[in-house]
């Protein structure tokens, strides 16, 4: 019942990028510790990012980089469980360390929104956000707030427990089995439903390092429906890292400015450069 969860925000589409993060640790199936610190990434805010998480340049200017965060956050994390909800916050850690030249976390990660799809039927396929669990379960918080975050995905993994029976070190196990019996019966349905971005759809834009083929195969394996063009419908978009790189006062695709349209109208999608979707497919 021991565990750390750690929770992040990012100030552009880099996960690298990280201008906050938030731990919460539980012991003994209890909430025993938060804390959370401002980081300076060393890189642009994009508005987009500003206008989820509300933190600016102004924010933190005074704030530690990630390399001093980095021997905050190792007492929380060296040898531990360490939860992060969905893969995004654990690539984006992964990605802050390799930026810095710093050694990974040496540690097991659990993801509870594959708990989650697990322990409760109704969120197998969908619906398994944490906001929406969140309310789901009653549990207060005020979301992109990384501590709040945090906190909130520790609640949901203490549920999981006393509603499964199941440890967290059965846990850790538990998320990489099948979600139901007969999904092991085709190859391409367990590649669908069964991978670590099962539920996105996918849109690539921008000058790839692979072929387009390729990383549609790459998607498609992780779980992501791939779309032509972005709709009502897309969940993530995949930039080439040299058009990433330089998004700040540079000209956009016109996937990727129609994908800012419907951010700016509320439309759930996440922009992130080839390279850090790569690091999210690869293996804990």
């Amino acid at each position: 019942m021991d565990f750390t969860v750690i929770d992040v925000e990012t100030s552009n589409p880099n996960l690298a990028s990280i201008c906050q993060i938030g731990v919460a640790v539980f012991r003994g199936g209890k909430l025993h510790e938060l804390w959370g610190s401002l980081v300076n990434p060393n890189d642009y805010f994009h508005p987009m990012n500003i206008a989820v998480h509300g933190i600016d340049e102004n924010m933190i200017s005074a704030a530690p980089y990630w390399a001093e965060v980095y021997q905050r956050v190792l007492p929380f994390v060296a040898g531990k469980i360490v939860v992060s909800h969905t893969p995004f916050d654990r690539t984006a850690t992964f990605r802050a360390n390799q930026s810095a030249g710093l050694p990974i976390f040496d540690c097991s990660w659990l993801d509870t929104s594959r708990v989650a799809r697990r322990a409760w039927s109704q969120f197998s396929q969908s619906g398994y956000g944490l906001k929406n669990l969140a309310s789901h379960f009653g549990i207060a918080f005020q979301h992109h707030d990384a501590v709040e975050d945090a906190r909130a995905a520790g609640e949901i993994l203490l549920r999981a427990i006393a509603d499964t029976g199941s440890t967290i070190a059965e846990w850790c196990s538990l998320v990489n089995q099948p979600l139901s019996p007969d999904s092991i019966s085709s190859v391409a349905r367990v590649a669908s439903f069964e991978g670590v971005l099962s539920g996105n759809v996918v849109v690539f834009t921008g000058a790839l390092s692979i072929p387009r083929q390729h990383a549609a195969d790459l998607a498609a394996a992780a779980g992501c429906d791939v779309g032509v063009g972005v709709t009502k419908h897309t969940t993530l978009l995949v930039v080439g890292d040299q058009d990433i790189n330089r998004l700040a006062g540079m000209e956009r695709s016109s996937k990727h400015r129609k994908a800012e349209e419907l951010i700016a109208k509320g439309q759930k999608i996440r922009i992130l450069g080839e390279s850090d979707f790569q690091a999210l497919l690869q293996p804990i």
